[in-house]
């Protein structure tokens, strides 16, 4: 029987601030991300590449794509619901994936349910447009 040597991550959490309310350890890497929404707040989210993101609370989420030369496109925005972070995860990767997203920005502050949805909404609205969790596609006119 062959075995195989499979080499892990390293583990990314939250930042201090974040860690802190979540009573979590700090991320080691320490990137965040500063996304406005259309009310004209700013929420500072935890970076992760798609595979390396830690199970997630409830919380609001943003699946990028980092290009070559450093330039952001957000792919989708949703409220991670569940109250097992293990399935938050699972559904974030499953559509990241889909998407061609190579990275998760997770927004971990939200007080409830009703906060995460509020806020995906009014990032939704500041970033897309619109209140869609995609962007909207161009119309095929060929």
């Amino acid at each position: 029987m062959a075995s195989r040597i499979v080499r892990l991550a390293p583990f990314r959490g939250p930042t201090s601030a974040q860690a802190s309310a979540l009573g979590q350890a700090p991320s080691p890497s320490g990137r965040v991300q500063v996304w406005g929404g259309a009310s004209g707040r700013h929420y500072q989210h935890s970076v992760y590449t798609l595979l390396e993101c830690p199970p997630l609370p409830q919380a609001v989420y943003l699946l990028v794509r980092r290009q070559a030369n450093g330039a952001l496109k957000v792919l989708y925005i949703a409220p991670a619901l569940s109250d097992a972070p293990s399935l938050n995860l699972a559904r974030i990767r499953q559509r990241g994936a889909a998407l061609g997203a190579n990275e998760v920005h997770a927004y971990l502050l939200a007080t409830s349910a009703e906060a995460c949805r509020t806020i995906a909404c009014d990032l939704r609205a500041g970033l897309f447009g619109s209140l869609g969790a995609q962007p909207a596609s161009p119309a095929n006119n060929g």
